[in-house]
């Protein structure tokens, strides 16, 4: 269910393969979905996070 609120929002947002620690976040809020489980989407999906903040990403 997360998965597919993430996948709408990242989407919406016209993410295909990077995404920053910031973008992530928002995508986070706007899919009421923790940042962890937006990190695990995007390893799941091979969508890269940049300009990480505070390491949350890896």
């Amino acid at each position: 269910m997360s998965d597919e609120k993430i996948k709408k929002a990242i989407e919406e947002a016209g993410i295909t393969e990077k995404i920053t620690c910031p973008q992530a976040f928002a995508i986070a809020e706007k899919a009421k979905v923790s940042r962890k489980a937006v990190g695990e989407y995007c390893t799941k999906n091979r969508i890269k996070i940049r300009e990480c903040q505070l390491g949350c990403f890896k």
